[in-house]
C-alpha cells in the first residue's frame, strides 16, 4: 500500500493498543488454523472459504473483503499467493502440489480494531533448497525487522536492516509493496518499506505507533510484474517469492509483537540477538 502523500502516523494509548492486542491474536489464530490446512490436494478457495467461517465465527470482520483501490474491488476474504505470486493472490481451485509454497495474508477487524498478520508455509512440508533457504532468510528478515523497531529511531533503519540482511543472502528485496501502520484502518501512516528510500527517513518511531513490517522477498531479482486482474502481483522472472508480517506496537522498552508469534520464546530470544 502506498500513500499519494506524507501524513502523520496516529499514535495509539495503552488500552488502544491492548484492543489491538486482541485484533491480531485473533488474526494470527485464524492463520494458525489455515496453514493446518494446507496440504497436497486442498485449494486455496477451500482455505479462503474456511477463513470466511472462522471470521464470522469469531464475530469480526474481513479487513480483505470488498476492500477498494480506486476502481478496483477485493471480493476474498484472504491473500492466497502461490509460488511466483508475491501478494494479493486470488484464491482459486487449483490444487496444491507438494512442494509449493503458500503465502497466506489474513486481516480482520475486531472491536472497530484492525488485525493483520501473514506466513508462508511449504505444502507437504519439505521444500527445496531454494524455497527452504528463502523461507529462513525472509522468516529472519522479519526478526530483525521487528529487532529495529526501536523508539527514536526511524523507518529508514527497519528497511535498510532488511534489505541488507536479505541481499546479503542473495535474495531479492520488493520494492512495489510495502509495510505500513494500522490501527482502526487497515493501511495508516507511515509506509514501511522493506528496501531503504530517502522518504523513509522521515517518519520517527515513537511510542504509541503501531506499524505492520512485512518483508516481501524473492529467491531472485526484486522486480516484479502486476497481473491483468489488478491484484496479483508476480516477480518478473518467475522466482518463488515468501510473505511474512507481524503488527507491533512501538513502545519505550522495545517492539512489543501484538500479532501472536508462532513460539512467544524463539521470537523473543530471536529479536533480542538480532538487536543486539
Amino acid at each position: 500500500m502506498r500513500f499519494r502523500a506524507h501524513a502523520q502516523a496516529s499514535l495509539k494509548t495503552a488500552d488502544e493498543i491492548e484492543q489491538m492486542r486482541l485484533s491480531n491474536r485473533f488474526a494470527r489464530q485464524v492463520l494458525i488454523t489455515l496453514g493446518q490446512q494446507i496440504v497436497p490436494g486442498a485449494t486455496t478457495g477451500e482455505l479462503n472459504e474456511l477463513a470466511r467461517e472462522l471470521t464470522l465465527a469469531g464475530g469480526a470482520k474481513a479487513a480483505f473483503y470488498r476492500y477498494r483501490v480506486g476502481h478496483k474491488v477485493y471480493e476474498h476474504h484472504i491473500c492466497a499467493s502461490v509460488n511466483d505470486c508475491v501478494v494479493h493472490g486470488i484464491p482459486n481451485d487449483r490444487p496444491f502440489e507438494p512442494g509449493d509454497l503458500v503465502s497466506i495474508d489474513y486481516g480482520c477487524l475486531l472491536n472497530g480494531w484492525i488485525g493483520d498478520t501473514a506466513y508462508t508455509w511449504c505444502v507437504g512440508g519439505q521444500p527445496s533448497p531454494a524455497a527452504a533457504h528463502l523461507m529462513a532468510v525472509t522468516k529472519q528478515a522479519l526478526v530483525i525487522g521487528i529487532a529495529t523497531a526501536q523508539a527514536g529511531r526511524r523507518v529508514f533503519d527497519i528497511a535498510r536492516a532488511v534489505q541488507n540482511y536479505c541481499e546479503s543472502q542473495g535474495c531479492g528485496v520488493v520494492r512495489t509493496m510495502v509495510g505500513h501502520g494500522v490501527g482502526r484502518r487497515l493501511h495508516e501512516p507511515p509506509q514501511v518499506p522493506n528496501y531503504a528510500t530517502n522518504e523513509s527517513r522521515r517518519d520517527r518511531l515513537r511510542p504509541g505507533m503501531t506499524i505492520c513490517i512485512e518483508p516481501m522477498i524473492t529467491s531472485g531479482g526484486h522486480e516484479t510484474l502486476e497481473m491483468p486482474d489488478g491484484w496479483q502481483v508476480v516477480t518478473s522472472d518467475g522466482s518463488l517469492a515468501a510473505h511474512y508480517e507481524h503488527c507491533i506496537a512501538i513502545t519505550e522498552n522495545g517492539p512489543d509483537v501484538l500479532s501472536l508469534p508462532d513460539d512467544l520464546d524463539a521470537l523473543t530470544t530471536g529479536i533480542a540477538k538480532a538487536a543486539a
